[in-house]
């Protein structure tokens, strides 16, 4: 993928506008977690290293639903970001307007401005082009850094590169740099590992890695639509009926394209859906009756870390069973710790199972870490993200 690059572009003397990805959770006022923030200093501190630069970010927080609410206001990160990167981070009242252009255009050289949430208006999530050239008055350039919002073509990440010299951050370039290949040209072999709740929400993706992957392991609650279309009991789990078709035409589609499906050999269960069930292992594929599946069982475990141990290339989206309860986390644990021990190229990309190896301490094992949820899950289908096709050279 051929992107523009902040380092493409001149950014002496210049104001340099920046979309961030700074929705970060708060509770009473304080952000609880600011690794958003964290991601994205190397593209601040370069914008910021260079002669005469100024900067001006912007990004949304919540779902505001288009109106002004002060629940939603920045004030809260303006205060965590400027503790993080070391110096004053000036807060707007609003993103767009005379007084804000005025604020950004009396900014000196490493003055920092951070605009109020894009999402206060409706014509952010609209892509409204009039929106858009506001925004684009605050800045001599424009720098995206938010793959996070990347899959939306909304006016702050797509629409103000119609009226600015526009690039990439360091943030996009590692994230297209560590996905990009495993849609194309994967070292071998390689193996996607897939969990999660439904198989409705990584159709897309299974599709998509039937292309290019050896093996796809396939964990979580989605495994028991596709362990029914086989004919194996699954006693009281979760299944997707209307999805039984999905999954029996995937399964005819991997053997065709010889792709190993790797599915539970073995089970932990419980008799209810409660983080005080007590754990019943199940030593076979069949669930019995009035037993629902968790996690995945030692069998599993064993055949999962043999192809792991093989894998040149590894890409994992979605939790092996329901890991926020510590009595089913085990294999969950157990497969993040394999991937953080492979001498392959590792990705982890999906909210559940970024919140996974953050937990268990293997992120910084990890070759890349994606930031972006719903955007991996698109990128990894194959599909165009808006936000980068808009910094194509």
């Amino acid at each position: 993928m051929d992107l523009r690059l902040i380092k493409d572009l001149d950014l002496k003397n210049k104001r340099v506008l920046i979309r961030v990805d700074f929705n970060v959770p708060l509770k009473e006022g304080v952000v609880t977690d600011a690794t958003r923030i964290e991601r994205a200093l190397p593209t601040i501190n370069y914008i910021l290293d260079q002669e005469g630069a100024s900067l001006v970010v912007m990004t949304h927080l919540g779902r505001p639903k288009g109106e002004k609410n002060p629940e939603f206001s920045l004030a809260p990160v303006a205060q965590k970001f400027s503790e993080l990167l070391g110096r004053e981070v000036i807060m707007a009242e609003d993103c767009i307007g005379e007084a804000v252009e005025a604020q950004a255009q009396a900014l000196k050289a490493g003055q920092v401005l951070l605009l109020e949430n894009v999402r206060f208006y409706k014509e952010e999530t609209k892509n409204d082009p009039g929106f858009a050239a506001k925004l684009a008055k605050m800045g001599d350039l424009f720098i995206n850094d938010a793959f996070g919002t990347a899959h939306r073509a909304h006016a702050s990440t797509e629409g103000v590169t119609k009226f600015l010299p526009s690039a990439a951050g360091f943030l996009i370039e590692k994230e297209v740099a560590f996905f990009a290949p495993l849609l194309t040209d994967p070292e071998k072999p390689f193996v996607a590992v897939i969990g999660g709740a439904k198989v409705s929400s990584k159709i897309g993706v299974l599709q998509s890695l039937l292309d290019t992957c050896d093996t796809i392991i396939i964990g979580g609650g989605m495994s028991f639509t596709f362990l029914k279309v086989l004919g194996k009991k699954i006693g009281s789990s979760l299944f997707e009926e209307d999805y039984l078709p999905v999954a029996e035409s995937l399964l005819h589609a991997a053997a065709e394209k010889k792709v190993r499906i790797l599915l539970p050999l073995d089970h932990v269960c419980a008799s209810e859906f409660s983080e005080t069930a007590e754990a019943i292992a199940v030593d076979g594929q069949d669930v019995p009756d009035g037993l629902l599946g968790l996690d995945i069982g030692p069998k599993t475990l064993a055949e999962i870390e043999t192809e792991l141990k093989a894998a040149r290339s590894i890409v994992w989206n979605g939790p092996m069973g329901v890991f926020e309860f510590d009595t089913f986390a085990h294999g969950t644990v157990s497969v993040a710790r394999m991937i953080a021990q492979s001498t392959g190229t590792t990705v982890v990309g999906g909210g559940d199972s970024v919140a996974a190896v953050n937990k268990f301490g293997f992120a910084d094992q990890i070759d890349h870490v994606s930031t972006g949820g719903g955007a991996s899950l698109e990128f990894l289908e194959g599909k165009t993200l808006p936000g980068i096709a808009a910094l194509m050279k």
